[in-house]
């Protein structure tokens, strides 16, 4: 049985809201004659940007995946940073079609909520109405709202409200409302491997930082947290951090304590290899660590296969790919068995 925490989703809910938008997001009809999905970030045929419950069905069962849990696709989440009036209708939209799926599929989904990120009070009422919706176990937030302890100030809203749910905000990479995006220059040497690798990777250690050497989750101890790729280059940059801190604050708990003593904070595998996991492991503790795989056929085969090969027990392995999020999140979803999940 394995739960799949970070399972990327592109909504054919919002194709006909996207034809009658006038600006990004929108879907229009390109020099070429081909229709395309046009954001702030370039265009994409619709025809490559759209999900089938189906073919993910068959794409999970021969994954050996018996729950998903979806969020909206990274192209699409600029709906999230539109102002309010435009962003709420959109979010509303995705969060019904998600739940939807969710309810007609037995198990098989959960899901996390979009919310307009332009404004916290809009958030707060959005994830209070998606939160009751069948599946749904919580909400996604932009990783950038984390950067620095200032940052994370604005999103005590969101993290009340989780807490009172004992529901999870998954904060995943990306910007919030006005940053400047993406933070390397398009044309840059290897744009892909310097955005999508180095600038993720660091900006996800920035959030681990505020996450854990902050008081910030402190008066919210019922509220879940998950956050990607390992937590960003933690489990590599600590030892580091922990000789600096010898070095500069001796006084002071060492960074690498104080990276596994929010109980209420998970880290996924997605993307990651075997020796990373184990880093991972040694770090965090294996009941922290979700099995994720982006959505994509590739990022199962790989994680499954990272996950498998990872030196670290057959309980632990167990505890990622299944047993952590079932346990956290069985009050808020159902999750599927395997051997359900195949009939």
């Amino acid at each position: 049985m394995t739960i799949d925490m970070h399972a990327h989703w592109n909504p054919p809910a919002l194709i006909e809201p996207f034809r009658r938008r006038a600006t990004p997001p929108l879907i229009e009809t390109n020099g070429d004659g081909v229709e395309v999905l046009r954001t702030n970030r370039g265009e994409t045929p619709v025809a490559e940007m759209f999900d089938d419950v189906e073919t993910r069905l068959a794409e999970m069962d021969r994954q050996g995946v018996s729950t998903a849990v979806l969020s909206l696709f990274g192209m699409h989440q600029w709906i999230e940073r539109l102002p309010a009036a435009e962003s709420v209708p959109l979010c509303r939209i995705y969060n019904d079609h998600v739940s939807e799926i969710c309810a007609a599929n037995d198990g098989r989904f959960a899901a996390y909520a979009s919310l307009p990120q332009a404004d916290m009070v809009a958030a707060v009422a959005e994830f209070e109405r998606a939160i009751n919706l069948p599946g749904m176990i919580g909400a996604v937030v932009p990783g950038n709202a984390f950067l620095t302890r200032p940052d994370a100030e604005a999103y005590r809203p969101l993290l009340a409200a989780a807490n009172a749910h004992k529901a999870m905000l998954f904060i995943h990479w990306g910007p919030t409302p006005g940053d400047s995006w993406p933070r390397t220059p398009p044309g840059t040497d290897n744009f892909a491997r310097r955005m999508g690798t180095i600038d993720m990777q660091q900006s996800l250690s920035a959030d681990m930082v505020t996450l854990c050497m902050t008081d910030i989750l402190d008066d919210y101890p019922d509220a879940l947290v998950h956050i990607h790729n390992l937590g960003g280059n933690i489990p590599f940059e600590v030892e580091r951090m922990d000789h600096r801190s010898l070095l500069d604050t001796p006084d002071e708990p060492l960074p690498s304590a104080r990276m596994s003593s929010k109980p209420g904070l998970y880290m996924d595998c997605n993307s990651f290899g075997a020796q990373a996991i184990e880093m991972g492991v040694r770090l965090y503790g294996a009941d922290k660590i979700l099995f994720g795989t982006d959505g994509t056929e590739f990022g199962a085969d790989w994680s499954a296969k990272a996950v498998a090969e990872a030196d670290i027990g057959e309980d632990a392995r167990n505890a990622i790919l299944h047993d952590n999020a079932a346990r956290a999140l069985s009050h808020l979803a159902t999750f599927a068995a395997l051997s359900e999940a195949a009939e």
